[in-house]
């Protein structure tokens, strides 16, 4: 692993822990009959995730 990827690495794991320390707020989700207690920057990861998800799905029809 060169030193540059190795730096390029901390550098996003420790603005994900940022992320997560200042996100750490439980917040209601609440969708139709179902609701939700979480964590505000673990919500925000599974929303980003599913976005992720459908983009790669949705990309991989088209060629």
């Amino acid at each position: 692993m060169t030193q540059s990827k190795l730096i390029a690495i901390l550098t996003l794991l420790g603005c994900v822990i940022i992320f997560a320390v200042q996100n750490y707020e439980v917040v209601e989700l609440r969708f139709l009959f179902w609701q939700l207690d979480m964590s505000r920057a673990l919500l925000l990861f599974f929303v980003f995730g599913g976005g992720v998800m459908t983009g790669w799905l949705l990309r991989g029809g088209k060629k």
